[in-house]
Parts: structure tokens; sequence; C-alpha cells
């Protein structure tokens, strides 16, 4: 790998998605609206990064839940211990007052009553007692009962949430399910149009907010690099004129920076493919795409969604092929890791 700063696609895909998807504004006539299969996949990304997160919300509340359920255990068990010896003292003070004829003393009762509040509470409160022990085992009790009741409340959250928790689980495994298909539907879409020797209509989505100042970016938001510039193998005629970034079928492709779209082209050893003139006489190429969202001779800008990604042509699993070119058409490649690094965009 040419970078020790790969973002892994183990860190939150469907998190950020979740960020760039809601950065798009309201849907309006003329920028088109987005209503192809490819538009679908995005929207069910989107449902599926908010599903996630409300997930991951709920986990970590009933995570929480949990913790304080135990930590009143623990304070309940700690005052229960209280009492206990509050009422062995009792027992000694019972033991040094019994004189051996007649009832037995008040604090001996208290110490063998089911509910020594409710006997001190009687008429036998009259007898003689010390007013500091039943005033702490008066506290005492009554600081059981609240813990006990804190305890319960917890716990009862807890459960409550775990059970809801289940649910949005549930939620998050059928929208997932329903994204997989799709997305399922759009590789297969996008392999039919190649073999077919056709481009798929373009699928003008719904733009997200690109933040001003920004005259270069990544071709994708979240990745993890894979086969890099230059390797050699089997699957290359000679080596590997690009660098590839590994994301899910369906991931929003991204103009590297402003440009004009000079060449949509399906076949071959790339299949989907798009390339973007730059100023300086630079070309990027996004290639194995399995749809568009842009035509030949439009204009783009850093940032903008030019297609989504996917396994079309000579590829062994969905990923990006960018490459960074001086010509439009392939054997004038650049590195484009450091490319892009001198431009402010490290991978």
């Amino acid at each position: 790998m040419r970078s020790s700063r790969r973002r892994s696609l183990l860190v939150p895909v469907l998190l950020c998605a979740l960020a760039a998807l809601a950065a798009r504004p309201a849907d309006s006539p003329d920028k088109g609206g987005g209503t192809g299969l490819g538009a679908k996949v995005l929207r069910l990304y989107e449902d599926a990064a908010r599903a996630a997160q409300r997930y991951e919300d709920g986990r970590r509340e009933a995570e929480a839940r949990r913790s304080k359920a135990l930590e009143y255990r623990k304070l309940l068990d700690r005052q229960r211990q209280k009492t206990d010896s509050l009422h062995e003292e009792l027992g000694r003070v019972a033991r040094a007052q019994y004189r051996g004829d007649g009832e037995p003393p008040l604090t001996e009762r208290l110490v063998l009553a089911d509910d020594s509040q409710e006997l001190m509470r009687g008429p036998e409160a009259a007898a003689p007692v010390d007013p500091a022990v039943k005033k702490a085992i008066g506290e005492s009790l009554r600081a059981e009962a609240r813990l006990a009741a804190e305890e319960a409340e917890a716990q009862a959250a807890w459960q409550a949430l775990e059970e809801r928790n289940a649910g949005l689980a549930e939620r998050k495994k059928k929208i997932e399910g329903k994204l997989h298909a799709a997305r399922s539907r759009l590789e297969e879409k996008a392999e039919a149009s190649v073999a077919a020797g056709s481009c798929p209509v373009a699928d003008r989505l719904d733009q997200p907010d690109v933040r001003a100042g920004r005259s270069w970016v990544a071709p994708v938001e979240t990745y993890k690099l894979s086969a890099p510039f230059g390797r050699a193998g089997t699957r290359w005629a000679n080596r590997h004129t690009g660098q590839d970034f590994a994301v899910p079928v369906g991931t929003p492709v991204r103009s590297v920076g402003t440009g004009r779209v000079v060449k949509v082209a399906c076949g071959g050893a790339f299949g989907i493919q798009v390339v973007v003139r730059h100023a300086g006489g630079y070309y990027t190429q996004y290639a194995h795409l399995a749809a568009l969202a842009v035509g030949q001779g439009d204009r783009v800008g850093a940032g903008q969604w030019i297609g989504q990604s996917g396994s079309t042509g000579n590829s062994t699993g969905p990923h990006l092929h960018f490459e960074v070119r001086t010509t439009p058409q392939t054997g004038s490649a650049l590195d484009p890791v450091p490319w892009l690094s001198q431009r402010g965009v490290p991978l």
C-alpha cells in the first residue's frame, strides 16, 4: 500500500453515508430528482445509515441504563450490609437490657420483627431505646427502600430499551437486506448494459452540498485503498495504471476537481467509465462503475457525484478504479496518490 492513512470500510460506512446523503438539497424538478435504480440504492443507503444510527444510539443508552442498574445494586447491597450491622447492634443492646422477667425489651423485638419500622410506630415505641439507634435504623430502612425503587426503575428502563433495540436491530436487518437486493439489481443492470455495448441512462442524482473553498477531494468519501498504481500481475496487460478504492456497489463517486466530462464509455476492461478534463492538462478516469450521473460534455465541480461504483469490466469485486492522465487516452497515467497529495488530498 502506498499510504498508511487508509480509511477502513469497517469504520462506519453507513454512518458516513448518512452524513453525506443528509446534505442533499430537497428534490427539485429542474435537478432530475434521481428516480432510477441507482437513486433507490442511495436512498436505501440513507435509510440503512439512519437505522444503524438509531440502533447504535439505543445500544449505548441501554448500556448506560444497565450500568446505572448495576451501580444501584452495589449501593443497595452496601446499604443492606449497613442495616444488618445496625440490627446486630440492636441485638447487643437487647441482650444487655434483658433482665429475664416479663416481656422482652423493644430492642430485642426490633431485631426479631418482620417489620421493625411498623413495630417502632406502635405503642411499644414508648419503651426505652437508644434514640440514635432508632433513628439510624429508620434512615437505613428508608435508604434501602429508595435504592431498591431506583434499582427497579433502572432495571425496567434497561429491559425496555433492550426490547426496543431488538426491534431496531430487526428493522436494520430488513433495510440492509433491501439494500443488498437493490445493489445486486443495480450491478446486474450495469452488466447487462456493458454486455449490450450501450451505456445506461444517466440518473441525475440530487447532489450533495459541496463545501466552498475545496478545490480537490478524494473520488469517494469512505474507502479502503486496494491495488496501488504500478502493481504487476496477471489481471493487467502490463502494470496497474491507477489506484483502486474498495467500496460497496452503489457508493457515490465524486469528481476530484472542477472540469468537463470528455468521455462516457461502457465496455472493455474498464466497464462503465467516465473521464473528466481538468485545468492544467490533466484528466481523471473513474472506471468499473455501476451507474452514471453525468453525460458527455457536462460541466462538473469538485465533489460532484458523477456516478456510482460497481464491478463492471475486468474486475474481481466492487471497487473504483481511479486514474490520472496527461491525455484522455490510456498510456499516459500518473500515480494518483502523490498527485492528489500535492493538491491537499492525502489518502
